[in-house]
């Protein structure tokens, strides 16, 4: 559990995020990323197009990496062509081209870790949020990963990460907090953290909360979706938080927004035993 904890990301801040394990490092991220929501308190600000990247990426979808990347092109709003011509580029810049037409489940950690930092890096997000992503990447990915985030703070995005190795991205961290237990409480002003009253809940303004995922479409101009179909284990259910009708053939069918469809699918993924994801596809 994570309370009172308060910060703040200036736009263009590169934001380390320090602490023990277990003392929330990763809770206080992916409630910034929006992947989770708090029980209580506020996130509010969070741009258009934030992005996360998680230590182990779930690799286990029926796509190509070269499609994967396209489709979280186009969920983030990109035109069919420029989300395939930026795929193609992010693999090409972490050494991953030739892995283009590999189906995600056959990669490798290391190129799987690629295609993760790609995604969240083609549609140049205002919020960047690295939770251990340079574990398993290779030397020249991870000088790769560093030049992207310092060119997401240069252009005025907001990066906010977790690391094991103390002295990444030291050269350019504007800010960090250190999580350690029940009342971390900080902001970050400057380069500096400046200890606040503590409250009970995490608080992340700039980066709003992400509202429960519909199954159907509501309204004519609330796109875009992404339908996915998936079958679970004799007897599941989906998620509480998922609301799903029958998929012809057996399994679920849920229309979710594109912008929550990663989460979706990560929380199907990592589910146990996980659930079997038989088709996305994008509903412009």
């Amino acid at each position: 559990m994570l309370r009172g904890v308060s910060l703040e990301l200036p736009r263009g801040s590169l934001v380390r995020v320090e602490g023990r394990n277990g003392g929330g490092k990763s809770t206080l991220l992916r409630l910034a990323a929006g992947i989770d929501t708090p029980t209580e308190g506020r996130i509010t600000g969070r741009p258009r197009r934030t992005a996360y990247v998680p230590e182990r990426f779930p690799a286990a979808l029926p796509l190509t990496a070269a499609a994967y990347l396209t489709h979280m092109g186009r969920v983030h709003g990109l035109p069919r062509a420029e989300a395939a011509r930026r795929a193609a580029e992010w693999l090409e810049r972490f050494g991953a081209a030739g892995h283009a037409r590999t189906p995600l489940a056959e990669l490798s950690k290391g190129s799987s870790q690629k295609v993760a930092a790609a995604q969240a890096l083609l549609a140049e997000p205002g919020l960047l949020v690295l939770d251990e992503a340079w574990t398993g990447l290779d030397v020249p990915a991870r000088a790769e990963l560093d030049r992207a985030v310092a060119e997401r703070t240069a252009a005025g995005g907001t990066v906010l990460f977790v690391d094991h190795d103390p002295a990444r991205l030291a050269g350019g961290v504007s800010g960090g907090c250190r999580v350690s237990g029940p009342d971390a409480h900080y902001r970050v002003e400057g380069a500096a953290l400046v200890p606040v009253r503590p409250t009970s809940v995490a608080s992340v303004p700039p980066v709003p909360s992400v509202p429960s995922v519909p199954s159907v479409r509501q309204g004519a101009d609330a796109g875009p979706y992404v339908r996915i179909e998936a079958a679970g284990p004799p007897g599941s259910a989906p998620p509480p938080a998922l609301a799903a009708e029958p998929a012809p053939g057996g399994g679920v069918r849920l229309t979710v927004p594109a912008v929550r469809s990663d989460a979706v699918l990560r929380e199907l993924l990592t589910a146990r035993p996980p659930w079997h994801i038989r088709e996305v596809r994008y509903l412009p």
